[in-house]
């Protein structure tokens, strides 16, 4: 019987020819994600194969090398510029190694790593599980970014870790990369990319095809020296700094691409990772460079600073006006970081928390030297953590919770980041909650009451020239951000990207 008897619907060719089409292109599909498994099992194109497509350096040295007997690992006294003396056993004989990875929050400053919250975290672990014998590693550079810490991730591996600690996000924009591939490509062509690139398959034909030896390989990267050359080691750096949304766009996707491959170096070798998001300082902390909109006429600009005169002689008599002034502003001119800033220090005279707050996080992030971790890149960390189920730790919450006006800034930070030795002991309690949890250990009873009290004999232990030149520090780094470091002129740097600077800076963060 055919189908116009029995009343059936019988199928075109064009139907069947564009099922087939279509069957085709999904078993096609299917192979990749099969290989993709395939790379998996077999451990080939792990993404800490290739190199950074981002950025690339003149030289790579190592952090540690063995000292003269070859008993320890030590950071040698050429990269003393930029970290802190630090050493542990070449033999590991037991015991627990821990690494945390970061900048100068790692590293203590404007102190040193006695009281950086690394060594209050080593005591920590030493009393809640004694039997482990713990060695916490600071392994904190000075205006170190992610893209640097990479490299030292990697190399730790060779000395059998327990676990990662990185604390990233506050010098991503210290240093001169245009991004030029990343800024000319469409955002969709470069977030399609960004995806594959984290495919092992890609991973796998990208090393393939590009060695490390060609060098054609990454031609559009840029080549950054061997140690870090922040602008505002220079004299006037800060002039350097403008309004550039297509480079603060680069900037997030390389760090959002760097925290993922430290977290694939790791887990590709068995060592779990703990993620902590460094704090910011919002109340206590003006903008570094403000810089009005593009789109704003003279004529917009004399009526935005008519207002900002009208709303600066209110604040001292009428706070309310003075908000009401500062609003008009940034109607005109939503751009200008420190009305942002103004306006947040009259909500907090109120006071008025969640407004306050939300005006200071506007003048951060329309600050034009970002030495402050941005509300991108903090988004971007979260998203890594969510994405690779990697605890994440946030530390501004952490100490924001402990401040009675309810927004982070000088009680417990010393500057724009860094925070407090009273700080850095608040970061290490939690953190010796989560390493434990992290490692399925179980901590013995009274453990904070025997760290405290070990914490109070390290503190006291400390003589007065430790904390005077923490102060001196301190102001070495006020003026670094203002842009007046003891170094040559920003002009004079030298165009060659592996050669060093004409005169070697003098402050530093």
């Amino acid at each position: 019987m055919s189908a116009a008897q029995t009343g059936e619907a019988r199928p075109s060719r064009g139907g069947r020819r564009w099922g087939f089409r279509c069957a085709a292109v999904l078993l096609g599909l299917s192979v990749f994600p099969l290989v993709e498994l395939l790379c998996v099992c077999c451990g080939w194109g792990v993404r800490h194969d290739v190199d950074d497509p981002f950025v690339g350096f003149s030289a790579v040295y190592p952090l540690f090398v063995q000292n003269a007997s070859g008993t320890h690992w030590e950071i040698p006294k050429s990269r003393r510029k930029f970290f802190k003396p630090e050493s542990f056993p070449v033999a590991k004989a037991g015991g627990r190694r821990v690494f945390c990875f970061g900048g100068s929050t790692v590293q203590g400053r404007p102190f040193a790593t006695e009281t950086s919250f690394t060594s209050w975290l080593e005591i920590a672990l030493n009393c809640a599980t004694p039997e482990q014998d713990w060695r916490v590693i600071n392994c904190g550079g000075v205006s170190y970014a992610s893209y640097r810490l990479v490299p030292i991730v990697e190399e730790c591996l060779r000395y059998d870790p327990d676990l990662f600690v990185i604390c990233s996000g506050h010098n991503e924009f210290l240093e001169e990369r245009t991004y030029a591939h990343v800024k000319n490509a469409p955002a969709w062509l470069s977030t399609t990319q960004q995806l594959l690139s984290q495919t092992r398959v890609v991973t796998l034909m990208r090393s393939a095809l590009q060695p490390e030896s060609s060098p054609e390989a990454r031609p559009r990267r840029d080549v950054l020296q061997a140690e870090v050359d922040a602008l505002l080691d220079y004299r006037g750096g800060i002039r350097a700094y403008h309004r550039d949304l297509e480079w603060k766009r680069g900037v997030v996707r390389h760090y959002e691409y760097n925290v993922r491959r430290m977290i694939d170096i790791a887990r590709a070798h068995g060592v779990p990772v703990l993620l902590v998001q460094p704090p910011s300082n919002l109340s206590d902390c003006p903008p570094f460079k403000s810089s009005s909109g593009s789109d704003c006429a003279q004529a917009d600009l004399t009526r935005r600073d008519a207002w900002l005169v009208k709303a600066r002689a209110a604040q001292r008599t009428d706070v309310k006006q003075a908000i009401r002034c500062f609003q008009n502003a940034l109607a005109i001119d939503d751009q200008f970081a420190i009305v942002w800033y103004e306006l947040g220090k009259c909500y907090e005279a109120l006071p008025d928390v969640e407004r306050a707050r939300q005006a200071f996080l506007a003048a951060r992030e329309q600050d034009i030297c970002p030495l402050r971790m941005i509300a991108p890149l903090e988004a971007a960390l979260q998203r890594v953590a969510d994405d690779t189920d990697t605890p994440l730790i946030n530390a501004h919450v952490l100490l924001e919770r402990q401040v009675s006006s309810g927004i982070l800034g000088d009680f417990l930070l010393v500057d724009h980041i860094h925070p407090s030795i009273r700080g850095h002991q608040m970061i290490a309690e939690r953190l010796t909650s989560s390493v434990l949890e992290r490692l399925a250990l179980k901590p013995s009873a009274g453990w904070r009451q025997r760290a405290n009290a070990q914490w109070k004999r390290r503190f006291e232990s400390l003589d007065a020239m430790y904390f005077l030149h923490g102060k001196r520090t301190l102001e070495a780094l006020r003026a670094w951000t203002t842009g007046r470091a003891d170094g040559p002129p920003i002009e004079s740097r030298s165009a060659a990207a592996g050669s060093p600077p004409p005169d070697s800076p003098t402050i530093r963060p």
